[in-house]
Protein backbone atom coordinates (compact mmCIF):
# COMPACT_ATOMS: atom_id res chain seq x y z
CA UNK A 1 0.00 0.00 0.00
CA UNK A 2 1.39 3.43 -0.79
CA UNK A 3 0.68 6.33 1.43
CA UNK A 4 2.46 9.63 1.27
CA UNK A 5 4.06 11.18 4.56
CA UNK A 6 1.60 13.96 4.41
CA UNK A 7 -1.11 11.69 3.86
CA UNK A 8 -0.36 9.55 7.01
CA UNK A 9 0.27 12.79 8.71
CA UNK A 10 -3.09 13.63 7.85
CA UNK A 11 -4.46 10.73 9.01
CA UNK A 12 -2.55 10.36 12.53
CA UNK A 13 -3.61 14.40 13.06
CA UNK A 14 -7.44 12.87 12.62
CA UNK A 15 -6.84 9.66 15.09
CA UNK A 16 -5.16 11.91 17.92
CA UNK A 17 -8.22 14.54 17.29
CA UNK A 18 -10.62 11.79 17.79
CA UNK A 19 -12.63 12.36 14.64
CA UNK A 20 -13.46 8.92 13.39
CA UNK A 21 -17.02 7.35 13.46
CA UNK A 22 -16.45 4.63 15.85
CA UNK A 23 -13.74 2.14 16.96
CA UNK A 24 -14.01 -0.14 13.59
CA UNK A 25 -12.74 2.99 11.72
CA UNK A 26 -10.08 3.96 13.64
CA UNK A 27 -8.31 0.13 13.77
CA UNK A 28 -8.95 0.49 10.04
CA UNK A 29 -6.70 3.29 9.96
CA UNK A 30 -4.33 2.13 12.07
CA UNK A 31 -4.01 -1.32 10.45
CA UNK A 32 -3.48 0.83 6.98
CA UNK A 33 -1.03 3.49 8.56
CA UNK A 34 1.31 0.32 9.87
CA UNK A 35 1.16 -1.25 6.81
CA UNK A 36 1.61 1.95 4.33
CA UNK A 37 4.87 3.17 7.48
CA UNK A 38 6.25 -0.45 7.07
CA UNK A 39 5.89 -0.76 11.49
CA UNK A 40 3.68 -2.62 13.59
CA UNK A 41 0.05 -1.93 14.20
CA UNK A 42 0.79 -1.69 18.13
CA UNK A 43 3.86 0.96 17.75
CA UNK A 44 1.73 3.70 15.53
CA UNK A 45 -0.81 2.86 18.27
CA UNK A 46 1.90 4.41 20.81
CA UNK A 47 3.35 6.70 18.97
CA UNK A 48 -0.12 8.01 18.37
CA UNK A 49 -1.74 7.85 21.99
CA UNK A 50 1.39 7.34 24.19
CA UNK A 51 3.77 9.76 22.72
CA UNK A 52 6.96 10.30 24.40
CA UNK A 53 6.94 13.43 25.39
CA UNK A 54 4.84 16.81 25.26
CA UNK A 55 3.40 18.13 22.35
CA UNK A 56 4.22 15.55 20.25
CA UNK A 57 2.62 16.26 16.62
CA UNK A 58 1.37 13.70 14.15
CA UNK A 59 4.12 14.70 11.57
CA UNK A 60 6.58 13.11 14.77
CA UNK A 61 4.52 10.26 15.03
CA UNK A 62 4.76 9.78 11.23
CA UNK A 63 9.00 10.64 11.45
CA UNK A 64 9.16 7.87 14.11
CA UNK A 65 7.18 5.25 12.36
CA UNK A 66 9.21 5.84 8.98
CA UNK A 67 12.14 5.18 11.14
CA UNK A 68 11.09 1.87 12.46
CA UNK A 69 14.19 -0.70 12.94
CA UNK A 70 12.82 -4.42 14.11
CA UNK A 71 15.59 -6.16 15.73
CA UNK A 72 16.42 -9.86 16.22
CA UNK A 73 15.24 -11.53 19.41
Amino acid sequence: MEMTREAAGVLVQRIMDADYADDDEVNGWLDELGRALACPRDYICNLIFWPQGPGASAAEAVDRALAYQPFAL
